[in-house]
């Protein structure tokens, strides 16, 4: 088996090309990249080798670009210390989603995955549909928690905990059940795509947990005003275009 490992920084290559030989002794890594730039280059005059293993934050930019520009169609094990690509490393080729630090048995997992996959779709034209059809679920599946900022921390916290998200002079924050209030280096709309049919986008500012909701009442002009469960000064309102789809949202269990 040929694998390419794109990987910025020299540490994390070395020890992922280390811990890659010593659970699978016969493959054989055929090229080392660190930037996007550098892998495109190989990609364009290179055989395709049999698996890829990738970090998505690259010194020039995050590897998705790499396979806008290049048609590749090999399998992708990503391998970074954040979560929130996973939806969009599944629809690259992924077949599996590691998080720095990784071990052997992480490790061997993956190639295991690789190999089960290679012997279940091998002849079949229809291998890629199969494989994405495989993995639909965990592509359709949302995040557990989101990493936020705290002093000179950044710290992970279940999206169960956070009651609302909002926006106050263009900082996106959270505050949780706990009453807690933290930054996040997101916007609204990409938190949207996380968090899934538990939070409702309110308006502009707000993006609201349904447990959070504890109650809805009418409002000027046709809207809706909610009523937390939690202490929160600010008034949220929906619109009376909203208002009926916001209603069948909170109707859901």
């Amino acid at each position: 088996m040929k694998i390419v490992i794109i990987e910025d920084e020299k540490l994390t290559a070395d020890d992922l090309a280390e811990t890659i030989l010593k659970v699978s002794p016969g493959v054989q890594i055929v090229a080392r990249l660190n930037s996007v730039k550098d892998s495109v280059a190989w990609f364009r005059i290179n055989e395709q080798p049999d698996l890829i293993f990738s970090d998505i934050q690259l010194g020039d930019g995050l590897c998705f670009e790499i396979f806008k520009r290049q048609a590749i169609t090999t399998p992708v094990i990503f391998c970074t210390a954040f979560d929130e690509y996973a939806l969009t490393a599944f629809k690259a080729h992924g077949i599996d989603y590691i998080l720095k630090p990784f071990d052997e048995q992480t490790i061997a997992s993956s190639l295991s995955r690789y190999k089960d996959l290679e012997r279940k779709f091998m002849g079949n034209d229809r291998q890629i549909e199969k494989i994405l059809q495989l993995f639909e679920n965990r592509k359709n599946q949302k995040k557990a928690s989101v990493l936020v900022y705290h002093k000179d921390k950044i710290q992970p916290v279940k999206l169960e905990d956070i009651a609302i998200f909002f926006i106050e002079h263009e900082i996106t924050y959270i505050f949780t059940f706990g009453q807690k209030s933290f930054t996040i280096n997101k916007t609204l709309e990409e938190l949207e795509e996380i968090t899934g049919s538990s939070f409702y986008r309110a308006n502009r500012q707000y993006l609201v947990n349904r447990k959070a909701i504890k109650e809805a009442s009418q409002y000027f002009a046709r809207k809706l005003s909610l009523t937390l469960s939690i202490p929160f000064n600010d008034t949220i309102t929906i619109s009376k275009v909203k208002v009926p789809d916001f209603l069948n949202w909170l109707s859901e269990n």
